[in-house]
């Protein structure tokens, strides 16, 4: 199947603002980014694009005093299986890691192990080292917590969230990271796209979504301790520690978000009309700077 990915969102700044945005899909998708999700902007300002500590594709631009719209639109090929479940994967001892794992089992801004230990422990300790010692942190954080945009907050930590019982799907996936990590498990923070595919369709406006992956067996696997199902058409921008890593935007100032809204459908491709391997979002030298915006992509990665 392909999966069109997409948002437009602006921001009013009273001067001119830098900015960091983790806004494009993950370099990790490959070929598998059909029609690649350039940065397009109104006005047109200069965005810079490089790969961050934790591999994601990051960008940066100075947004202009004013309104400032940025958008784009990209599709990506996607196999239509859902999330794997594997029951026998088991729990590696922590000398037996591989090197890049370590960093996932510390505490970072938003999960607090040391002091989720003490409820991890208990919980989950008595629970065999394997795939479903992982499913139980997610089946415990998914009946702990009520989702509620209402009651949604940037600041809220995964202790905050345990004992408010309150969240969105941030909060769902750093709760469930900070009780893997106190279980000596692996575990990172994803931000990306989830749209309604093969599940039942949510009039609620689209946003962008979190879920987790954990290290077991030899292996990252995704978990979702909000949805608490496996699902169809994920779609990684970013990976890190928890969500100050991969925060969809850094304003070093005051920029007002002023819009916001996020696509992810399912489509037929290529269009009709149109052969298969025809590009229809040309490279960035092949459009007319009125059309295009600002565009910037990595050499080696978009």
């Amino acid at each position: 199947m392909h999966i069109r990915i997409g948002f437009d969102i602006a921001f009013e700044c009273a001067q001119s603002t830098p900015m960091l945005m983790m806004l494009r899909a993950h370099p990790s998708l490959g070929s598998r980014l059909v029609q690649q999700d350039y940065l397009v902007s109104d006005p047109v300002v200069a965005i810079d694009t490089y790969i961050d500590g934790f591999g994601n594709l990051a960008s940066r631009t100075v947004l202009p005093a004013g309104r400032t719209r940025i958008w784009t639109e990209g599709v990506v090929y996607d196999d239509g299986e859902p999330d794997p479940v594997v029951p026998d994967a088991r729990i590696l001892p922590v000398q037996d890691l591989p090197e890049e794992c370590l960093v996932y089992l510390l505490g970072s801004r938003y999960c607090e192990t040391d002091h989720l230990g003490f409820v991890a422990w208990p919980l989950f300790g008595h629970l065999p080292e394997n795939w479903s010692r992982v499913q139980a942190i997610v089946d415990y954080v998914h009946n702990h917590l009520t989702f509620s945009y209402p009651l949604a907050r940037p600041t809220r930590t995964a202790l905050e969230a345990h004992n408010e019982r309150f969240a969105v799907c941030r909060d769902f996936a750093h709760l469930a990271i900070a009780l893997c990590r106190a279980m000596n498990i692996p575990a990172r923070y994803c931000t990306g796209y989830l749209g309604d595919i093969g599940v039942p369709y949510d009039p609620a406006p689209m946003d962008f979504s979190a879920w987790f992956e954990a290290y077991i067996g030899d292996r990252w696997y995704t978990f979702d301790a909000r949805h608490n199902k496996p699902r169809i058409g994920r779609i990684v921008m970013a990976r890190g520690r928890d969500a100050t890593d991969v925060a969809l935007t850094n304003s070093f100032g005051n920029a007002a978000l002023v819009n916001f809204t996020v696509n992810t459908e399912e489509i037929v491709w290529p269009p009709a009309g149109e052969q298969a391997g025809t590009q229809a979002n040309p490279p960035p030298e092949q459009q007319s700077p009125a059309s295009l915006g600002a565009v910037h992509p990595v050499a080696g990665v978009a």
